[in-house]
């Protein structure tokens, strides 16, 4: 069974790894066009983060690929280890 949420509620919520460490807030979301499957979270990064310093993020926003995503309730939870090849702006 499907679970649909409006995207207006995904909007800031915080993105935070498998182990509870801040990675930022979600900014926005890239969805496939064609299949309308969503494929990426653009993440507006915490500075303070012990994530972010590790892998070395150097600009404001990661992408991070939402097959990174293990769930979602009132934050996203990404897994770590995925973090290590994301993109940034």
């Amino acid at each position: 069974m499907y679970k649909y949420t409006i995207a207006r509620q995904l909007a800031t919520k915080r993105v935070i790894t498998n182990r509870g460490d801040e990675v930022g807030r979600l900014t926005d979301l890239l969805v496939n066009e064609n299949t309308g499957e969503l494929e990426t979270l653009l993440v507006e990064v915490d500075r303070d983060s012990k994530v972010i310093r590790k892998i070395g993020a150097k600009d404001k926003i990661l992408h991070i690929p939402f097959s990174a995503v293990t769930a979602v309730s009132d934050v996203f939870i990404v897994d770590e280890r995925e973090l290590a090849n994301v993109e940034s702006d």
